[in-house]
């Protein structure tokens, strides 16, 4: 079993850190510099993160006690004290803002918007029913901005358009999955689910679902084959890595449904061999092109 310590700070969740390298990917700046500067972004989120599972963790140390899951938690448990756990929070906060601020400001400020919509997600904007989603990507977007603007990269508008939409479907899948456990458990037991998800129902979140699968794939369509792509490029071979965008979302999708995935983004991806070798897949091709 990991150290205490280890599952507090949730590592198998900074694959979601990735997106930070978006910007220098599809911009082609693949220096040593700027690949540099991009992993420190990386970095700086990766503690910027655990910083906010240790402190989601303290706020919910009572209610994570009476679930039969949650109460194996290092801190709900006791395995890790409550003072040990401000300080990692304190300490990480820290180290991610300094960290960031080392490559820019606009880094340092995106790091520092992270941080302070991911309190008040923890404190209260989780129980707003649609908003609690847009956060969720909101989370995502200030990634992708951090390996873009906190670089001295310009934003491709379609990289923020594709990005959120892709980010919004997966936050939705989120939400049908936990809606999913509850079916599973045959009742609406507040103590073991989101008090948001009283909110929602199958119906509504399957709609949310498909217009942002079909959003996401379409606005990735769109982007491959754009005046802005096939010029800055100089080829219109991105088309190609489509099928793989697509295969994706269906995927996740039937993960979603037949095998209780979604609850848990990076868990779903990273213990899916259909899932890891598509990602893999389409960064591969996708570089290939570009270079």
């Amino acid at each position: 079993m990991k150290h205490p310590i280890i599952r507090l700070l949730r590592p198998h969740q900074y694959i979601k850190n990735g997106f930070v390298f978006l910007g220098p990917i599809f911009a082609v700046q693949w220096d040593g510099a700027t690949l540099l500067s991009a992993l420190t972004v990386f970095i700086a989120f990766c503690a910027a993160a655990s910083a906010i599972y240790v402190l989601n963790d303290l706020s919910d140390i009572e209610a994570d006690r009476a679930h039969p899951r949650k109460r194996d938690r290092p801190l709900a448990s006791g395995e890790v004290t409550a003072a040990t756990g401000w300080r990692l929070a304190i300490g990480l906060g820290i180290f991610a803002l300094a960290a960031s601020a080392s490559i820019s400001l606009w880094a340092a400020a995106l790091i520092g918007a992270y941080i302070a919509m991911n309190i008040g997600y923890s404190l209260s904007w989780k129980h707003i029913v649609v908003i609690d989603v847009f956060l969720i990507s909101a989370g995502f977007m200030l990634r992708i901005l951090a390996g873009t603007k906190g670089l001295g990269i310009e934003p491709s508008p379609w990289l923020l358009l594709c990005g959120l939409m892709v980010t919004l479907f997966l936050g939705f899948a989120k939400r049908r999955a936990e809606l999913l456990m509850v079916e599973d458990a045959g009742k609406a037991d507040a103590g073991l689910t989101r008090r948001v998800l009283d909110a929602y129902n199958p119906a509504m979140i399957e709609q949310f679902m498909a217009i942002t699968a079909a959003c996401t794939i379409l606005s990735y369509s769109l982007y491959t084959v754009s005046a802005e792509t096939l010029e800055r490029h100089a080829t219109g071979a991105l088309i190609y890595t489509v099928p793989f965008v697509v295969y994706g979302v269906f995927r996740y999708i039937f993960l979603l449904h037949r095998h209780g995935h979604g609850d848990d983004t990076a868990r779903t991806l990273t213990s899916d061999p259909h899932l890891l070798v598509t990602v893999a897949a389409w960064i591969a091709v996708t570089v290939y092109i570009l270079a």
